[in-house]
């Protein structure tokens, strides 16, 4: 049976997957973390909701730090995220994550070039001790292309319900384009690994990247009797990361 038949649309089908899935690993004392990154005005937030909306409030966490304290930024790096990490039965979800050093960090001038390899050095044994734990660890990045990003820009700054997601970044996002583009193009390639792999999705349309999301998301945690109904995204839409996807025109240049 899919997703999208049985009276009820796509996205209730994936909801009530992740529901379902949400009420095993209560009783399994699964953890899972899911990171999910990509340029300003991605649409991470909009998965987000779509993920969350019936899930548990207790069970279910979505984490956006704001920027380090002077006390946190004499801490190691990862610490003040490995605070938030889920503990049995939970599912946490940052929207951006520690892959902030790698992308607007490098891009800003926030941290220093040193400071930047040294995450790109770690992260992945980083993101090996969380796997080997016993977390499951979904990685994906949400990519639009530079025409779309301009668009959704413009649109949140005209609009007075989304004036708290506009940000001083986004005035030089446009602007700084490629330099995001080089950072996220070394980003994926130094921190996809066998272990924690970088699943990418062209997201220029939302509710298509939102339900190869959560498809991509049931596929990874959901147990076998879950994602038994659950058909797999387009592999156009959703797709593991590998070095041809810079050139190839699967990821936005």
């Amino acid at each position: 049976m899919s997703d999208k038949n049985d009276g009820l649309d796509a996205l209730a089908r994936l909801q009530l997957a992740l529901v379902r899935t949400e009420q095993v690993m209560a009783a399994s004392g699964e953890r899972v973390v899911l990171v999910l990154e990509g340029r300003d005005s991605a649409g991470k937030d909009g998965v987000i909701k779509r993920i969350t909306e019936h899930l548990s409030v207790r069970a279910t966490r979505v984490v956006a730090l704001p920027k380090p304290s002077d006390r946190e930024r004499t801490q190691w790096f990862f610490q003040r995220y490995a605070a938030h990490l889920p503990a049995a039965g939970e599912l946490v979800i940052f929207n951006r994550s520690w892959y902030n050093r790698a992308g607007v960090e490098v891009v800003m001038g926030f941290s220093t070039p040193a400071e930047q390899a040294e995450f790109l050095r770690d992260a992945p044994d980083f993101e090996r001790m969380l796997v080997e734990s016993g977390i499951k660890l979904v990685k994906i990045w949400l990519d639009i292309s530079k025409h779309e990003q301009k668009d959704r820009l413009a649109a949140r700054r005209k609009d007075p319900l989304k004036a708290l997601k506009v940000s001083d970044m986004d005035a030089v996002a446009q602007a700084k384009w490629d330099d995001y583009s080089a950072a996220r193009n070394i980003m994926l390639a130094r921190t996809h690994t066998p272990l924690a792999p970088w699943y990418c999705v062209r997201a220029d349309h939302k509710k298509a990247a939102r339900l190869a999301i959560m498809r991509h998301i049931l596929q990874q945690v959901a147990p076998p009797e879950v994602a038994h109904d659950v058909e797999l995204p387009d592999p156009d839409l959703l797709f593991p990361f590998t070095m041809d996807a810079i050139h190839d025109g699967r990821l936005a240049e």
